[in-house]
């Protein structure tokens, strides 16, 4: 939010009615979450009564029912240590799908089981769900819960495995009466069902706004705090303090307004790129994009490391330029590097092998894009965001360096003759198999 936006939500929520008590969403939202700690209680509850089927249908020893009884919270310790890291990746309310799937599956396995080890492939499933859910049903209400009602909804999740436990008490209860080879799998099976209605439940949740703002989508966080404020003026609030405690400017621009920004700069080169690429020649093209995306990552790296060594400051020029390096790094990209790359790969290559090698520069791209993806706040938090960047900027001059050294122009060559730029397969196969001949008549 820039600091005009807040202002003018200001003027609006002075001059609006009152909306009512808005908590009352909030309140929805944490015990949607803090359903999660059912699938917990319903294992605990269930397993108490389906144990002792469990032991006669399967033969199993004392040492091993214990086992089967109290793995469980081994293996969430395995979900809840990999939750913390997932939720800040794919988000919170996503991570309470993912949990809900875990113990999904995870039931299901064990309702199937047919002996010991696969029920207790089961078991090492649904704790994987039950580590997840743990963890993120109450971060997850902690970050939408206002302060004044945080500790009440952020004790739902013990109610809730609580509920679970009468849960699985009713079940044992009921499905006792079946055969014993029987009873005991629906009790565990029928655990499916309450991931199912969280599933179901999570589509009607908001996104944490702190994790939002941590991702950059601040006008997704503002829509976010604005259901659950009471007035405008307290949600501007709360994203303003949310915004100081992530280290954001406050004076940033809107990522709505900047996204959409970038979107109309990047559609509107890679149009250019693809216009004039038969004009000016790929060489042109892929040298003038590389150099220009080396320029806009230094200046950004360089601005972003200016903004992070002055904390508590608003740095107007610093955040100006690297708002505005942005947009040149993604013209520079769209004009060259982004259109260039796919006609090069399609082109360079003979016919032989042209399927095969535009195959292989697709999966090195792919490769590449994920490795970054995956890797990008880990360098940020290593390097700082600035020191990644011009890291970022080191590889596009060595990508011009290359281009510059290695890479012939193509434009306006058949493809049939593309082979006498980089060299003839059939030509050097051919020199090969000559070569291996002439060596088996000197051997004779």
């Amino acid at each position: 939010m820039s600091s005009s936006g807040v202002e003018q939500g200001v003027a609006v929520a002075e001059s609006e009615p009152p909306r009512g008590n808005r908590s009352r969403f909030a309140f929805a939202c944490a015990i949607l979450a803090s359903m999660t700690s059912i699938i917990l209680g319903y294992d605990i509850g269930v397993m108490s009564g389906a144990a002792i089927f469990i032991k006669d249908d399967l033969k199993l020893s004392d040492v091993q029912l214990e086992i089967l009884m109290g793995i469980l919270n081994i293996y969430s310790l395995v979900g809840s240590g990999a939750a913390g890291r997932t939720s800040d990746w794919i988000g919170r309310r996503y991570t309470i799908v993912l949990a809900g799937a875990f113990f999904f599956c995870g039931a299901l396995l064990m309702g199937f089981a047919t002996n010991y080890p696969f029920i207790m492939v089961g078991r090492f499933v649904a704790g994987i769900g039950v580590g997840y859910a743990m963890m993120i049903a109450p971060v997850y209400t902690a970050e939408v819960a206002p302060a004044s009602s945080r500790g009440f909804l952020s004790s739902f999740p013990e109610i809730f495995i609580n509920i679970g436990i009468l849960l699985g008490y009713v079940s044992n209860y009921f499905f006792a009466k079946l055969p014993e080879h029987i009873g005991w799998r629906f009790m565990l099976g029928i655990g499916a069902v309450p991931s199912v209605f969280l599933a179901l439940g999570v589509l009607a949740m908001p996104e944490s706004p702190r994790w939002l703002v941590l991702q950059g989508r601040l006008g997704d966080a503002f829509k976010v705090l604005d259901r659950i404020s009471n007035t405008k003026e307290e949600a501007i609030s709360r994203l303003e303090d949310i915004k100081r405690a992530a280290g954001i400017p406050e004076d940033m621009t809107d990522d709505l307004l900047a996204t959409v920004a970038v979107g109309v700069v990047k559609t509107l080169f890679i149009l250019v790129g693809t216009c004039v690429v038969d004009r000016f020649g790929r060489r042109a093209l892929l040298l003038t994009s590389m150099g220009g995306m080396f320029v806009s990552l230094t200046a950004l790296g360089t601005s972003l490391t200016v903004i992070d060594r002055n904390p508590g400051q608003t740095l107007k020029w610093a955040i100006g330029l690297s708002v505005t390096t942005v947009m040149t790094f993604v013209a520079a990209f769209s004009i060259g590097a982004g259109p260039v790359t796919w006609v090069y790969c399609s082109e360079i290559f003979p016919v032989r092998l042209r399927a095969q090698g535009a195959s292989l520069g697709v999966m090195l791209n792919r490769l590449m894009s994920g490795i970054i993806g995956m890797t990008f706040l880990s360098l940020s938090k290593g390097l700082t965001i600035g020191g990644a960047f011009l890291l970022f900027a080191g590889v596009a001059f060595a990508a011009w360096v290359f281009f510059f050294t290695f890479l012939p122009e193509t434009r306006g060559i058949p493809l049939e003759e593309m082979e006498t730029l980089f060299g003839s397969y059939s030509a050097n196969k051919k020199k090969n198999v000559s070569r291996k001949g002439k060596e088996v008549v000197d051997e004779q």
